[in-house]
């Protein structure tokens, strides 16, 4: 199927993602934070909401929710363990969700960290996953453990090379400076450096990105090779025991990079 994921700019950096196939008229929005440029695409391109999906509770997200309700009374889908009041449909790991009009399946998948109860939505093309795995980067820890993220960040490395990969946020030139910072020698980090300032210096977004390139230039999947356990330890003062441990560190580098 010749699906179209439209990016919908909303606040300073977020995207919110609406889902439509060639020759229909149908829509599915991901993670509204905001309704009123949601409402504005809708319109533009004569589009007819039929569900919204959520990937985690923070406002940024979720807030435009109650407002699209208004127009477009649907079904909500999110994570069954984050807390969300709009949500109908509760997902928990592994329900599958359909939508016939578009032709499309997407699969839950439980990735705790950023949020306790935070999801992705995915399928062997798509993956959806808000603010767990960045372009170049990752969520921060607020409510969950190093492990469990670091755990989540594994089980979307396993999706296929070249699932898209669709997050909340347009991080990526930020993200890659410290991954940079990181790994200065991997030829394919300098060359992603180099066509993302192209992109962004047009005003152009840089996500989608692929599972593939990810593995190949976001320092925390990268916690097994050489040069990152290296340069984490190097950051840290210390031998770290394990890729967890690395990962931890990564994450609190990052945080003050």
């Amino acid at each position: 199927m010749s699906f179209k994921i439209l990016p919908i700019s909303a606040f300073k950096d977020n995207y919110i993602w609406l889902i439509t196939i060639e020759g229909k008229k149908n829509g599915i929005v991901v993670d509204p934070g905001d309704a009123t440029p949601v409402l504005n695409a809708l319109k533009t391109k004569q589009i007819t909401l039929s569900a919204i999906l959520l990937t985690h509770h923070h406002g940024d997200h979720t807030d435009g929710v109650k407002e699209l309700l208004k127009h477009y009374p649907v079904p909500v889908y999110g994570p069954a363990h984050d807390n969300i009041p709009t949500v109908t449909h509760l997902l928990n790991d592994n329900d599958q969700i359909n939508f016939p009009e578009l032709n499309l399946s997407l699969r839950a998948i439980d990735i705790p960290g950023h949020t306790r109860g935070h999801i992705a939505l995915a399928n062997d093309e798509m993956l959806f996953c808000g603010d767990t795995l960045f372009t170049g980067g990752c969520g921060r820890l607020f409510e969950g453990t190093a492990e469990q993220l670091f755990t989540s960040l594994n089980k979307l490395a396993a999706l296929p090379d070249n699932t898209a990969v669709y997050c909340g946020h347009e991080y990526t030139q930020n993200n890659l400076r410290f991954a940079h910072a990181v790994e200065p020698n991997n030829v394919d980090l300098q060359q992603r450096m180099i066509t993302t300032k192209e992109l962004r210096d047009a005003n152009l977004p840089t996500v989608p990105s692929t599972i593939l390139l990810e593995k190949k230039t976001n320092p925390f999947l990268r916690c097994h090779v050489p040069a990152v356990i290296k340069a984490a330890e190097q950051y840290a003062g210390h031998p770290l025991k394990d890729a967890v441990s690395v990962f931890a560190c990564l994450r609190r580098w990052k945080d003050s990079f």
